[in-house]
């Protein structure tokens, strides 16, 4: 399995770029979100390949449309085919077929997709006699594939014919060094026509980096996308950040591994004051002077309450 930590064409391992210019079959594993369709656009374009790049949803294929959007149909197959329809993989003929989500099609839609990869041939509905098509097959999926065939819900024939190559996505959480710069594209891509610009500060980057991005790049691009809409020219700040989940920025953690006792029946991380601090100190990159003005006590306050609820001193040096 290769590890392909940067999915553009820029950045690639040689290793992918020695397998897209053959015909292996290709597997991109990875999260939602990842950045699965980008991979097998970059190894599309360095193939040479001259056709389409073509993606299917696996998921959106209904056993009564699969022939139809797959394979086409000719004039008169069924009701309201009243004109010859060019099937999707005949379509990209020359070039690179992306079936994404393969985890999620059917079985019985598996064995007619199958078929197809291992002779290259189409046959339209109500047709006669078979296409011979030149494309290259590269299947994504968030699912453990190999887990999918023991279980029963995934072909082992098919599997096989697909795997000639595995390549693998880390999530974003473990390649936090790209952040920031996937940050400042999205930000570009999203004032692209507007003005004036919003620039980020430090504190917004800082907690981009700090969150665990569940949804990933895609998650990443529409957080970025929103907080440039929000800040309406001015600097990107954490006000602007509508995260999915809080998280404290690695610098300091508000959940230490051992708690202090304490004489109310309620644990400490579940009283709602802790929880106002710990999201304040979060929004403000814990910075306890912002936070302390964000609750609207003194310092003072804030400091005695840290100690109170057992919350860690943020590192206030950025």
């Amino acid at each position: 399995m290769i590890r392909v930590e940067d999915p553009s064409i820029y950045g690639v391992p040689l290793a992918v770029r020695t397998v897209a210019v053959t015909n292996a079959s290709i597997v991109v594993l990875g999260e939602t979100g990842v950045g699965k369709e980008m991979l097998s656009s970059t190894v599309h374009k360095l193939s040479g390949r001259m056709g389409l790049f073509l993606p299917i949803n696996c998921a959106a294929l209904t056993e009564s449309l699969f022939e139809s959007e797959l394979f086409g149909h000719e004039q008169g197959a069924f009701t309201g085919a009243t004109r010859p329809k060019v099937g999707l993989l005949e379509a990209a003929h020359k070039g690179t077929v992306l079936l994404d989500e393969i985890g999620e099609l059917p079985l019985a839609l598996q064995a007619k997709l199958l078929r197809v990869i291992e002779t290259r041939q189409v046959t339209r509905v109500g047709a006669v006699h078979a296409i011979t098509i030149d494309v290259r097959f590269v299947a994504a999926t968030h699912r453990d594939l190999a887990s999918e065939v023991v279980a029963g819900r995934f072909r082992a024939d098919l599997y096989y014919r697909l795997d000639g190559v595995s390549l693998e996505i880390p999530p974003l959480r473990e390649r936090r060094g790209q952040i920031a710069a996937l940050a400042a594209e999205f930000i570009a891509a999203a004032q692209a026509d507007r003005e004036p610009k919003s620039s980020p500060t430090a504190e917004f980057l800082e907690l981009l980096e700090a969150h665990d991005w569940p949804g990933n790049v895609r998650e990443l691009k529409a957080t970025v996308e929103r907080a440039v809409m929000l800040a309406d020219g001015h600097d990107l700040n954490a006000s602007h950040l509508i995260l999915s989940k809080r998280v404290v920025p690695r610098r300091w953690s508000a959940f230490p591994q051992e708690q202090s006792s304490s004489s109310s029946s309620t644990p400490v991380e579940l009283d709602p004051e802790r929880a106002k601090i710990v999201d304040a100190l979060t929004a403000c990159a814990g910075n306890q002077t912002r936070a302390a003005a964000k609750l609207g006590i003194s310092r003072r306050t804030l400091a005695n309450k840290l100690i109170k609820y057992s919350i860690p001193r943020p590192n206030e040096s950025h």
